[in-house]
């Protein structure tokens, strides 16, 4: 009796050593993985988010300028033609 419950003894401390060294390996993969997918995306030509995101505030920035001069120009287009239609210049000289 004494020999079987030594046998089971050593068998657990055997799958005990086993599942450790599992969960050792299953560590190691992830971090090697890891390490290999950071070594793809260093190659590659990507930005980090906080660059996209300050290049992007810009672009906002940007558009909004661009239609606050869009409608400008239109209005002084409007008032150009306005000046220069016939009704205008009928109305005497105008004082500006």
């Amino acid at each position: 009796m004494q020999s079987e419950n030594r046998f089971f003894d050593d068998l657990v401390k055997v799958a005990n050593g086993a599942l450790g060294s599992l969960a050792n390996l299953g560590t190691e993969v992830e971090n090697r993985i890891k390490d290999q997918a950071e070594r793809v995306l260093a190659r590659m030509d990507l930005v980090r988010r906080e660059e996209f995101e300050a290049v992007k505030a810009m672009a906002a920035k940007a558009r909004a300028e661009q239609e606050a001069l869009e409608a400008r120009l239109a209005s002084l287009e409007a008032e150009l033609a306005r000046l220069k239609s016939p009704a205008a210049n009928d109305s005497g000289p105008t004082v500006a």
